[in-house]
């Protein structure tokens, strides 16, 4: 019993070393995450922080580093190696943090639509074209005469 302690407590503190860092397609997205899959480590570069797909590209950043997290506890893991314990291990790691899909990949085959996902558009709406010429101001009625031919005109509208 005193052994399998051992054995567990080694298991656990070699796990605990696990780590796995990924930077984003251009570099300028760097994250860690621990043997857990859980984000330790955060950088951004100057050059991204304004831009508004970069929650997006975090997060597929993160992906990416937690879907490499079972070979990095197969090689990390050297006391169970082999055995069903790491079998058992790696196959949840793999499920729980598949590949990430490629970049632009919509289920379909149709190509993804950027502006559709943005909070903010990157461009301003076109302005509307000026405004067509007024035309001249119409003219004038002249004043009624004095005379009214209506039917009630005569100021008696019980004839």
């Amino acid at each position: 019993m005193a052994e399998a302690q051992k054995k567990a407590d080694r298991m656990r503190a070699e796990m605990e070393t696990v780590s796995v860092a990924e930077r984003s397609k251009d570099g300028q997205i760097a994250v860690k995450v621990n043997h857990l899959g859980n984000l330790v480590g955060l950088e951004i570069g100057h050059a991204v922080r304004d831009k508004s797909t970069l929650a997006d590209e975090i997060l597929r950043t993160v992906q990416a580093a937690q879907s490499k997290l079972a070979a990095a506890v197969e090689a990390g893991v050297p006391s169970i190696a082999g055995t069903e314990t790491m079998t058992e291990l790696v196959g949840q790691l793999q499920r729980e943090y598949p590949e990430p899909q490629p970049q632009g990949f919509v289920e379909g085959g149709f190509e993804a639509r950027d502006d559709g996902a943005r909070f903010i558009a990157d461009q301003e709406p076109p302005k509307p074209a000026a405004a067509p010429p007024q035309p001249p101001p119409r003219v004038a009625r002249p004043p009624a005469d004095g005379t009214d031919d209506d039917y009630f005109g005569d100021g008696d509208y019980l004839r």
